[in-house]
């Protein structure tokens, strides 16, 4: 099953009730992300842009951008990134790919004379 990073950062009201009542969240994601077939890998707390850092394995890419699209619209998050992330393997058959795509990249002035 894939896997995605889910980058989160808590509103200001959502830090205050947070503070207010601390709440662990893993049983709330984990919920949710097994609702939606998928698996909680881990989550942990962050410091800098973003407040909360989860690992999901999720069936496909619709159901990681559901999960990703219910939490941004939850309210208590000013900020939510997805990214979706390759094994090593995945990334080696990408990088092989790659390398017989043909594609020819954009010539600076000095080359294409």
């Amino acid at each position: 099953m894939p896997h995605y990073l889910i980058q989160a950062a808590y509103t200001t009201e959502a830090l205050q009730a947070l503070v207010k009542t601390q709440q662990n969240r893993t049983e709330a994601v984990r919920l949710a992300v097994e609702q939606m077939g998928g698996k909680l890998v881990g989550n942990w707390a962050a410091f800098g842009d973003y407040d909360t850092i989860v690992i999901l394995e999720m069936p496909s890419n619709v159901d990681a951008a559901a999960i990703a699209i219910a939490v941004a619209a939850g309210g208590s998050c000013k900020a939510v990134k997805t990214t979706p992330l390759l094994s090593t393997e995945e990334a080696l058959e990408a990088i092989k790919r790659a390398g017989g795509s043909g594609y020819k990249p954009v010539a600076s002035a000095a080359s294409a004379k």
